[in-house]
């Protein structure tokens, strides 16, 4: 975690269990138990892939937060039945299920809830209006910070920006990948996934990206608009916020690095 002076920036990867990372990222000699205790002790925050397939017990929400820094977030993906259907009207029983199973477990460590749609998945602002408003504003009195990963080109409407920031959802900012870029702050944080690592740098990206993608951080937490990005409107500059910003897909081995090598920038 790295504080500026606004918000605290948080920088990671996508789970923390992936065989390439052994020798690469992970010593050869670790038990695979200590992957997470590992993990966490080398980036500031983890994306969970493993609860967008299936539900979790809680207390594996309750080993993880006892395995981990006290600094440490973990952002969550929001289970699949929630959001690939075809009435998001009628996601109700799924996004209770899953708020209300054992998540809280992990206190101060919950960070941003990743609610990710199907590349398919259309705007159509009525229905997801009725989506935004079963999303819970806490659980067992902590505050849920959620956010959209929506990923047609039919989001990129002025509309669905207005949807979002009514509700503080945070629209998830895809970048260096095959989606739509909506990079518009529509919350009181900023969550980011960037996808351009490749085999041929042996830290994921080259220097010149690293420092780009720190600095935009370091904008972001300030509550700045950083150039470069792709806007559906024309943001304006505004209060300090949190960060959270995951090496997500691209050449997933050096991911990991790529992550070390912005916290380390942030001093």
């Amino acid at each position: 975690m790295k504080n500026t002076g606004g918000g605290k920036i948080r920088i990671g990867i996508g789970g923390w269990t992936f065989e390439p990372w052994r020798g690469s990222f992970y010593p050869d000699d670790l038990p695979q138990k200590r992957e997470l205790e590992y993990a966490s002790r080398h980036l500031t925050a983890i994306e969970v892939n493993g609860t967008y397939y299936r539900s979790q017990s809680p207390d594996s929400y309750q080993k993880w937060h006892d395995e981990t820094p006290d600094d440490f977030v973990f952002a969550l993906k929001a289970p699949r039945f929630a959001t690939n259907r075809k009435v998001l009207a009628e996601s109700g029983e799924s996004i209770e299920r899953f708020v209300t199973g054992g998540i809280a477990r992990l206190g101060n460590k919950l960070g941003p809830i990743n609610w990710q749609f199907m590349a398919t998945k259309k705007f159509d602002p009525e229905d997801f209006e009725a989506f935004l408003k079963l999303l819970p504003k806490t659980v067992e009195g902590m505050h849920l910070r959620h956010a959209v990963e929506v990923r047609h080109d039919s989001f990129r409407h002025p509309e669905f920006l207005d949807l979002v920031r009514a509700h503080d959802v945070a629209a998830i900012i895809s970048a260096d990948g095959e989606f739509p870029q909506i990079a518009d702050p529509t919350a009181s944080f900023i969550y980011a996934r960037i996808m351009g690592t490749t085999e041929s740098e042996p830290l994921g990206y080259t220097s010149a990206q690293l420092d780009a993608w720190t600095e935009r951080a370091r904008i972001w937490a300030d509550g700045g608009v950083p150039e470069g990005l792709d806007y559906v409107a024309t943001p304006k500059p505004g209060a300090p916020r949190d960060v959270f910003l995951f090496v997500i897909s691209g050449h997933k081995a050096h991911n990991p690095q790529a992550a070390m090598a912005m916290i380390k920038r942030l001093g």
